[in-house]
């Protein structure tokens, strides 16, 4: 059975504040976490939805830092209780072996996260000390039994420091690694200069880390290819080619936005993806009703994109919508990082 994904938020309390974060990216809201009533409906609404599209739910918590709610403890017993598998995406600054344990008890199959640059870039960003104590967090999550994921946000300001990165997170034994690109908003127009990223420095980039990836092919660490244009990468180094045979209306691969995914705010808020502002409804509304309605349906109009309508990889990459949309407003506007030559 297939699966479908669920980025949960029921927390926007954090010990952090990162500077790249989108909670905080429009100014200093009130913090909202969401309350004991709602988690319950809206895991029954989860389970609803799911059933009628014969898929299975699987669960991204998040925050915030998730484990700062005060009910989250009681929201895994129940989430473990109806056999719904989860992952959490969080902060290292409360993982105990203690912590780990319980949480592998209750079904947790991986940990994820966050390391956005060397200890001095991913500091800046975050807070100090953020960087030894998630490196610490990593045997504490594995050694649980749980898998660790390393995500990175990258722009201009950490780019070189990437492929440095990889070493690691591969010399600390994280099961996972993997980066998206950085989504502006409204407040970083006047200093594009400071975290755009050129098209074809995108794709040297990329290269860079592929031959880091090649290097480790063999290490316990696992490359997720999340940023779709490595797509297109690989497309033009010969390594995907586009099977023979496949229906020309079928979306195969790449932004899973409109497709497989809902992201659900401590508010409340449904949206089609958490990276920009894709509100689609609320919670209150019955889930299967607003994935086939027509907000959502906006987001799956794949036709209407202006340059990947054009591209041969159109079922297949897309490049990453939500960054576009933070540099244009668009949905539809051209990935800013993608340097294929179209004719628009």
């Amino acid at each position: 059975m297939d699966y479908f994904a669920f980025q949960w938020h029921i927390t926007d309390e954090c010990d952090q504040r990162c500077k790249h974060c989108y909670i905080f990216s429009e100014g200093h809201p009130q913090l909202v976490q969401m309350p004991w009533e709602r988690m319950v409906a809206v895991l029954a609404n989860i389970e609803r939805m799911a059933a009628r599209m014969h898929r299975q739910p699987y669960l991204y918590i998040t925050g915030g830092d998730p484990i700062l709610h005060p009910r989250f403890w009681d929201l895994l017993e129940l989430v473990h209780s109806h056999n719904i598998p989860f992952t959490i995406m969080g902060n290292p600054f409360h993982l105990t072996d203690e912590v780990c344990t319980r949480l592998k008890s209750l079904g947790c199959r991986k940990y994820q996260l966050s390391l956005d640059g060397l200890r001095q870039t991913h500091d800046r960003f975050r807070k100090p000390g953020s960087y030894d104590c998630t490196l610490q967090a990593i045997g504490t999550i594995r050694k649980s039994g749980m898998h660790c994921a390393i995500m990175s946000t990258v722009s201009s300001t950490n780019i070189d420091e990437i492929p440095a990165l990889i070493d690691v997170v591969v010399e600390h034994k994280a099961d996972i690694f993997a980066f998206g690109r950085y989504c502006p908003t409204s407040e970083d127009k006047a200093h594009m200069e400071t975290w755009h990223i050129e098209p074809l420095s995108y794709r040297q980039f990329l290269d860079r880390c592929w031959q880091k990836y090649k290097q480790y092919q063999n290490s316990d660490t696992t490359f997720n290819l999340k940023d779709h244009l490595w797509m297109l990468y690989l497309y033009e180094e010969g390594i995907f080619k586009i099977p023979e045979g496949l229906a020309d209306d079928t979306i195969y691969d790449g932004c899973n936005c409109g497709n497989c995914h809902f992201t659900i705010s401590a508010e409340g808020r449904l949206m089609a993806c958490r990276r920009f502002d894709s509100y689609v409804g609320t919670v209150n509304e019955e889930l299967y009703d607003v994935f086939h309605g027509s907000r959502m349906e906006a987001f799956r109009q794949h036709e209407r994109f202006e340059k990947c309508a054009k591209c041969e990889l159109l079922r297949f990459c897309r490049g990453c919508p939500a960054v576009a949309f933070g540099y244009t407003k668009n949905f539809y506007a051209p990935d800013p990082q993608c340097w294929k030559d179209i004719n628009l």
